[in-house]
């Protein structure tokens, strides 16, 4: 009988010291995620692609207890129904300060993807006080009185020509590989890409300087992916001790989709 005892006490502490311990590792579990500050992301998405495209990193981010917001701008993704010629650059700008307006938003990482840094930077304009870090994705860094057309690639200019000619407002998207895409996700990337809308680059930005305010900066470049534009900025940033960078050899230009890990990395590190 005592030796069923202490068998049985045996067995029930070390039951008590299991569970003990998985009550002080979820606990621990906790403390971490109550101890590490919850930080507020806002993912704009580049030319022909949507909200979507932020999946992956959205998912890591949000796993950490993060709030996420990943919108498709006006005309893009799942909100293509709404292309037409009325949409320009002052409304891209507008889906992203209305976020942060309805939404509340402040202490924000703004992160932005290619031509998302355009309606980012002017974004910026009106909520650079709600922001307190920035991310330019390979992204393009513009100038006031800048416009899009005054970078777009031979691709992108032949299309928006024909899409103009042919009176349709926006311009047909080229296949992922052109950015790089890695295999496996092409046919995924490939359905979801959507006509940008033509308006967006031909309004000059305004700018007087908001998105050099913020905080934190940082640019990240994919080299693989050839554009002058993202060459300099990247220079500019190198030079200025108020940006940080980082180079990514080893992805497209869709980094978000190539390397969502590295990505969510970087981000975490630097907002």
């Amino acid at each position: 009988m005592s030796g069923m005892d202490d068998g049985m006490t045996r067995r029930t502490a070390l039951t008590s010291a299991a569970l003990g311990a998985g009550a002080a590792a979820l606990s621990g579990t906790q403390a971490t995620a109550q101890g590490a500050p919850r930080k507020t992301f806002v993912l704009i998405h580049g030319a022909w692609h949507g909200g979507w495209c932020w999946r992956h990193v959205a998912d890591l981010l949000e796993a950490k207890g993060h709030k996420v917001y990943a919108p498709s701008l006006t005309g893009n993704g799942d909100r293509s129904h709404l292309l037409s010629k009325d949409v320009i650059l002052d409304t891209h700008i507008t889906d992203i300060v209305n976020l942060f307006k309805w939404e509340d938003l402040k202490d924000v990482c703004l992160v932005a993807h290619s031509y998302g840094g355009w309606p980012s930077s002017g974004a910026l304009e009106q909520i650079g006080d709600r922001v307190s870090s920035i991310v330019w994705l390979d992204a393009f860094k513009p100038e006031n009185g800048q416009k899009g057309t005054d970078f777009a690639s031979d691709f992108s200019r032949k299309a928006m020509e024909e899409a103009i000619a042919k009176g349709t407002p926006g311009r047909a998207a080229p296949p992922p590989s052109a950015f790089g895409v890695n295999e496996k996700d092409q046919a995924w990337v490939k359905s979801k890409l959507t006509d940008q809308p033509n308006g967006v680059a031909t309004q000059p930005i305004k700018l007087t300087g908001a998105r050099e305010k913020i905080a934190k900066k940082t640019y990240i470049r994919a080299p693989k992916y050839p554009q002058a534009a993202f060459d300099k900025a990247l220079a500019e940033c190198k030079s200025d001790p108020t940006w940080k960078t980082f180079v990514n050899e080893d992805t497209g230009h869709d980094v978000m989709v190539d390397q969502p890990q590295w990505l969510a990395d970087i981000i975490l590190q630097v907002s």
